[in-house]
């Protein structure tokens, strides 16, 4: 679901591509099934384009990944962590625009 500028995470890879980024990180907890999500997606796609290596965009699928999901606390989707230094920084439940998750990410810079 997710383009080439996207990471898909899992449980497997999660700590290391996030303890090892030296930029921020949005993590997107989703699932197939969320219509808000889909939603989401291209918004990400087009920021991880746009930013560039100044940002990871990584998607989490909480029914492929539920030890995830829980460890996040994630009890709504589309949820998206901001992490920078490996320390979430902030959360955001639902559909952001564009501009709205640019500024957070530019807040982490």
């Amino acid at each position: 679901m997710a383009s080439e500028a996207v990471l898909n995470l899992n449980e497997s890879n999660f700590q290391t591509e996030i303890s090892s980024s030296t930029v921020p990180v949005i993590v997107d907890f989703w699932a197939e099934w969320c219509g808000p999500c889909r939603m989401l997606t291209p918004i990400l796609e087009q920021l991880a384009t746009e930013k560039g290596a100044a940002v990871k965009v990584t998607k989490v699928n909480v029914d492929e990944n539920p030890n995830l999901a829980a460890q996040y606390g994630v009890r709504s989707i589309p949820m998206l962590l901001f992490i920078k230094n490996g320390e979430v920084k902030e959360t955001v439940v639902g559909v952001q625009s564009k501009d709205a998750l640019s500024r957070k990410l530019d807040a982490l810079a």
